[in-house]
């Protein structure tokens, strides 16, 4: 079957009344969360009320308080065992990379893990679509953060002509079977959408053209795919269509101010967890033992790094 034979009455932002998502706790959750929030307006997701940059002061102040959150976060989930996969998509320059450090920053890279994958080897390509992707879902308490996934056959796949009319068909049916069963396996899937405009993503290319240190993040296909802005417009209307479940439905993150979109994103993210503070109560240090049995090596300065600065 076609997948224009699908049905089409799915919005990218449709929030199903019985997620799997909520809980009993999310009330006092979310009143947790408004305490964050200095002002409402930093939430608002409009850039046509907010087209201006977050000032800096405001924005490390709010970053720092969520990510106080997510360590938060990962603590409980490690306790109750909860198994959480969060999807990041969107045009090449969107940001993505950007808030996916923001979020793995603050947690223990022991159960936080971003996963992004290359080009298929000639291995992978032979293999069930999703097979490779599957390696890296989360044991109990893990969090696993995919800068691109499966959906690159939804997008650049398609638009770059990379697989079939058949495979690309087949992805389309199956992808919201293979994400219903994560779901019914226990694991909590959240996909970010990041929406960039092209006269913003015309600047960031810019200033990775003219900034060494960011170069390498332009590649010959990255300036291939700002040729086919509206063939990757296309594809992803079609994959909001085909893969907005109820289970695992898309949210759609304003992209076009990098500040307010990490906000926005990493306070949406929290408010999806049920999570409660489980953080530890401070350690008291003893006092340290004496070390009156040891003398230290005389210094040998080839063992030393230089002290340039």
């Amino acid at each position: 079957m076609a997948i224009e034979e699908l049905p089409t009455d799915v919005s990218p932002n449709h929030h199903p009344p019985h997620s799997t998502l909520d809980s009993s706790s999310q009330p006092k959750k979310q009143k947790s969360l408004k305490k964050l929030k200095k002002s409402k307006k930093l939430f608002d997701g409009s850039t046509e009320r907010f087209p201006a940059k977050l000032p800096k002061g405001v924005y490390e102040t709010e970053l720092a308080l969520l990510q106080t959150e997510l360590v938060k976060m990962q603590y409980w989930i490690k306790h109750v065992g909860y198994r959480v996969v969060v999807i990041f998509e969107g045009r090449d320059a969107a940001g993505k990379g950007g808030v996916i450090k923001c979020i793995a920053e603050p947690m223990n890279p022991r159960g936080c893990r971003v996963v992004a994958l290359g080009t298929p080897s000639d291995r992978e390509k032979t293999q069930w679509y999703f097979q490779r992707y599957v390696e890296h879902l989360p044991a109990a308490g893990e969090i696993v953060l995919f800068d691109r996934s499966w959906y690159n056959r939804a997008g650049v796949e398609r638009v770059m002509g990379f697989c079939t009319e058949e495979q690309y068909q087949e992805f389309m049916q199956s992808c919201p079977e293979f994400e219903r069963m994560l779901v019914r396996s226990g694991i909590v899937l959240i996909k970010y959408w990041f929406s960039v405009s092209d006269e913003e993503q015309e600047r960031r290319f810019h200033d990775r053209i003219h900034d060494p240190a960011k170069r390498w993040k332009l590649s010959p296909m990255d300036l291939e795919s700002r040729n086919r802005w509206v063939e990757y417009s296309k594809a992803k209307d079609a994959m909001f269509v085909h893969t907005n479940i109820p289970e695992a439905p898309w949210f759609t993150i304003e992209a076009d101010e990098k500040r307010r979109s990490r906000l926005n994103c990493i306070h949406h993210l929290l408010s999806k967890v049920p999570y409660e503070d489980m953080t530890p109560p401070p350690v008291e240090l003893p006092p340290r033992p004496p070390a009156d049995h040891y003398v230290r090596a005389p210094r040998n300065e080839q063992f030393f790094v230089p002290q340039v600065y």
